[in-house]
């Protein structure tokens, strides 16, 4: 019994120091490594500046796009040359990958077979979405007070850019048949091969609540995926060997491209987003104390490793088959957990919320447009749809935003502001994503009394 917490406690410190031996080889490689590929893309990149501010369209239109082709052949050759450290956190990413949608299928299909009956899969299925609702109602109002409160972008007086501005992203315009389309798979086999988590969901329900039904004969099906289920956690633990491996590559990859002038660039806006981020985590701590009492205080010390994982990783799906162990060793109902967590990841994600409210106003500040309350209200609800099911998206927020943004008339070419810090921004809102979602199962398991 002793082995499993010391081996615990050794894959933390690793992930911790690797955290930080990435840090400090990434500062050191940007400053001597790739110091000359930075110069020459900044001054690339002030060339294009000086042209826009020139305001002669027509005449410049060849010359930009020439300095924009030099400028991604100069990120291609610099990023090459880091290939080896992003590969590192690349395999480990698609290990992980290759094992959530057989995971998330198997489990979520058991706990729901064994939830007995229709009813009781739409009594706790209540529960759980509404929890989800009012977690996401309180990040998307949490930013959009903590943006208002503190006002980052305005202090940056931006003029409006042109309306074609392309920044690499592909827009996300809301519509509801978009929407309806992204929730109903076409093929369980191809939901599966994508990682569309949400389709997966959907599919599982209805396959798990199939299953109970027909009785006896059912529980063949039932006893294979928890087999299933058993060897992909298995498979899990070995993977989960390599991550140390994968945070040292990531975190050197980035500040290796970043540097550390990135973080004085945007102190004042990373500053104030990661509050925003401890305040949320605050606020839910103090909603799961008012239930589970001191014992939130346990969930949050088993949550760390996940946490660290996803920070490190820019990833929630990394911490996912981590967060269902630690879950189910707190003392989490088995099929709440194979319930809860998966839906949580496409209608959960506490971090990316805030975000999406904090970033879409930071951008209308620094352009000086004034959104009435009203208007900011509604972009929130648009958040709160829109943002459904984008777990398995790269870039994701990114791309909700542009899609939002537009929606409201504010200039998309806003989002070059936060590209740069992105990859510091997704570290935090990742973490939150990840103790929002275990928030949300223990507080269902605690109200479904399957809380040991």
């Amino acid at each position: 019994m002793t082995q499993k917490p010391n081996r615990k406690n050794r894959l933390t410190l690793l992930i911790f120091l690797a955290l930080i031996l990435g840090i400090g080889l990434g500062l050191l490689l940007n400053a001597q490594y790739v110091q000359e590929d930075n110069l020459a893309i900044q001054q690339v990149e002030a060339s294009v500046n000086a042209l826009k501010s020139k305001a002669v369209p027509v005449a410049d239109t060849a010359a930009l796009r020439q300095l924009t082709e030099q400028k991604a052949a100069l990120v291609k050759a610099r990023d090459a040359k880091l290939e080896p450290f992003s590969l590192l956190a690349d395999i480990f990413l698609r290990l992980i990958k290759m094992i959530v949608a057989p995971l998330v299928f198997s489990t979520l299909v058991v706990g729901v077979a064994k939830l007995g009956d229709i009813k009781s899969v739409g009594r706790i299925g209540g529960k759980t979405l509404l929890w989800f609702f009012c977690a996401s109602l309180l990040s998307l109002a949490l930013g959009m007070l903590l943006v208002n409160l503190f006002q980052p972008g305005a202090h940056m007086h931006l003029p409006i850019p042109d309306a074609g501005t392309d920044l690499g992203l592909q827009k996300s315009s809301f519509s509801l048949k978009s929407f309806l389309h992204h929730i109903f798979p076409v093929s369980i086999f191809e939901s599966l091969a994508q990682n569309e988590i949400l389709q997966i969901v959907v599919f599982s329900l209805l396959f798990g609540t199939a299953t109970a039904a027909i009785g006896e004969h059912g529980k063949i099906v039932i006893d294979f995926f928890e087999v299933v289920a058993d060897i992909i956690l298995k498979i899990t633990g070995y993977v989960m060997n390599l991550a140390p491996i994968a945070v040292f590559g990531a975190m050197t990859a980035v500040l290796t491209k970043q540097g550390a002038g990135i973080l004085k660039t945007y102190s004042v806006f990373i500053g104030e987003f990661y509050l925003g981020l401890a305040s949320l985590w605050l606020l839910l701590t103090l909603l799961a104390f008012l239930f589970i009492g001191t014992r939130v205080f346990t969930l949050l010390k088993r949550m760390k490793d996940p946490a660290l994982l996803a920070f490190s990783t820019s990833s929630s799906e990394a911490a996912f088959p981590k967060m269902m162990m630690e879950l189910e060793r707190f003392g989490c109902g088995k099929k709440i957990v194979s319930f809860v967590l998966p839906l949580g990841y496409s209608f959960n994600l506490d971090g990316s919320m805030m975000y999406m409210t904090f970033a879409s106003l930071f951008i209308a500040q620094s352009y000086g447009i004034d959104l009435p309350l009203a208007t900011q209200v509604s972009m929130l609800l648009v958040l709160m749809l829109t943002s459904k099911g984008i777990a398995g998206v790269p870039r994701a927020s990114l791309v909700v935003i542009a899609g939002t943004l537009s929606t409201f008339n504010i200039p998309e070419a806003g989002l070059a502001l936060l590209l740069g810090i992105d990859p510091l921004l997704d570290m935090g809102r990742s973490a939150t994503n990840v103790i929002g979602n275990s928030i949300a199962t223990t507080l269902v398991s605690k109200w479904e009394r399957e809380l040991q």
